[in-house]
């Protein structure tokens, strides 16, 4: 299975986990183009990916950690897809920006909670 991994914080961990927030948000930059884009790595902005169609990559599960320490909480839930959009300005989108959209589906497990 084919696991994305993202690292959030308290607020945002606490949102997913009790069901609410049912969609991540991650600016359209380099670091997301490489990890969520099979055939535009080289692509640099937003531009270039909506001009040449962004084809993302395959996800079984979204595993999301709240913080960097060893012993964070962990949340496992589907991945949906992913799509280029505005997110919700209450879920920490800006508004009027575009984002990589990662859609949360049910979640599968539970670790450190």
């Amino acid at each position: 299975m084919k696991v994305l991994e993202l690292t959030l914080n308290k607020k945002w961990f606490g949102l997913i986990e009790k069901g609410i927030k049912t969609e991540e948000y991650r600016e359209v930059k380099r670091y997301w183009i490489v990890r969520l884009l099979s055939n535009l790595e080289y692509l640099t902005d937003l531009e270039g990916v909506k001009n040449i169609g962004a084809r993302f990559k395959h996800f079984d599960l979204i595993r999301f950690t709240n913080g960097y320490s060893k012993s964070s909480r962990q949340i496992t839930m589907e991945f949906q897809n992913i799509l280029i959009g505005q997110g919700l300005p209450e879920w920490g989108a800006v508004e009027g920006q575009e984002y990589f959209v990662i859609k949360i589906g049910r979640e599968v497990g539970r670790q450190n909670c």
